[in-house]
Parts: C-alpha cells; sequence; structure tokens
C-alpha cells in the first residue's frame, strides 16, 4: 500500500462494468485514478498507508476546552513505533490520542492531546508514524465501493458527450450532471474527515 493509491485495480473495475476485452484499459486506468482523488477530496482524507515510518511536522493548539495541547494529525491507525519529538530535539511523551475509541471502530486516531501528563515542549513537534489506513480496515473497503460507482458514471458520460443518455423517444432520457454520483456520496459520508482547529 502506498499514500493516496488508486483504490481499486483495472481488473477490479472492469469487472463492476462488465468490460471482458482489453480495448478500454487505457481510460480504465485513467478513470480509477481521477475517481481515486475525488474520494481523497470528497472525504477531506485518503485511504493509502506510508510504507514505512515516516516523520511529518505540525504545530500544537491549545484547546481551553480540553486544557491541553492538541496536535491535529494526518490520519494513523497503526501506532506502533510512534514518537514525536519538538524542535529542539527533545522526546516528548505523556500524550493519548483522539478520538478516544476511533480504533475500536475501525477509524485512524486524527489528533494527540498533551495534557498534564505530557513532558513539556518547544515549538512545533515532529511526529514519526506509519501515516494512514489498515489496509484491511473498512476505509480502504468503502472507497473501492464509492469507485466502482462514480468509475461507471464516468463510464457512461464517455457515451454520452453532450451529457445526455438514453432516449428521448422512450422517455429514458437522463442528463449527466457535472456531480458526483449520489450513491457515491451517500457510501462515503460517514467517511468524511472534518478539519478542526481550538
Amino acid at each position: 500500500m502506498t499514500w493516496a493509491p488508486d483504490y481499486a485495480t483495472p481488473a477490479e473495475l472492469k469487472s463492476y462494468l462488465r468490460i471482458d476485452d482489453a480495448a478500454d484499459d487505457v481510460f480504465i486506468a485513467l478513470w480509477i485514478t481521477t475517481v481515486s482523488r475525488n474520494i481523497d477530496d470528497h472525504t477531506s482524507r485518503q485511504f493509502g498507508q506510508v510504507a514505512a515510518l515516516e516523520a511529518r511536522t505540525y504545530t500544537p493548539v491549545y484547546d481551553r476546552h480540553l486544557c491541553a495541547h492538541v496536535l491535529v494529525v494526518d490520519d494513523v491507525q497503526d501506532v506502533t513505533g510512534l514518537t514525536v519529538v519538538d524542535e529542539d530535539g527533545t522526546t516528548v511523551t505523556g500524550h493519548t490520542y483522539g478520538p478516544v475509541n476511533a480504533v475500536k471502530k475501525g477509524r485512524p486516531y486524527e489528533r494527540l492531546i498533551f495534557g498534564s501528563d505530557a513532558t513539556s515542549f518547544t515549538g512545533d513537534l515532529t511526529v514519526t508514524a506509519l501515516w494512514g489506513w489498515d489496509p484491511a480496515s473498512v476505509g480502504p473497503t468503502v472507497a473501492k465501493t464509492g469507485l466502482m460507482l462514480q468509475g461507471a458514471r464516468l463510464a457512461a458520460r464517455r457515451d454520452s458527450p453532450f451529457g445526455i443518455s438514453g432516449s428521448p423517444q422512450e422517455q429514458g432520457e437522463l442528463r449527466l450532471l457535472a456531480q458526483l454520483d449520489p450513491d457515491f456520496r451517500t457510501s462515503l459520508k460517514p467517511l468524511r474527515r472534518k478539519w478542526w482547529a481550538a
């Protein structure tokens, strides 16, 4: 798995679209990458995972409701090997993860909370972690479903150059509006991330 990957293989989308030849393989690959990035944009997150521990720097914000410094970070589901250092190179310990029950619900952590038990720190914090989603978790599975739905819409759009599908004579005319498939949006809604600041 990589960060921000394609969420389905060409063979999977071809099977969903009932395409059994190689004539459209170039288009299939383009649709997969395009819709994968549509998913990232729609959910404000991505569903891949870096291949190895990686350092990223974030700015802590004091949350007066929690009476703690909060570090809003990229999604991280596997915290094995996660470390935090401040700008002086001092290791910072004593943080907790939020949301509290994220992993039990198959979701990633989105923030680190530095309360009274945390060691003091200076400036921005560098977090080294295995960023992203576990490939076997709910996120990548739902992302694949969304890709199939929107990929089918792109496939239909190719055969309707003026945005009209069907026939008015058979009262089956349908305008393909420039928007995401409604079922795509519905299936991905539970995974949309709301970025916040204290």
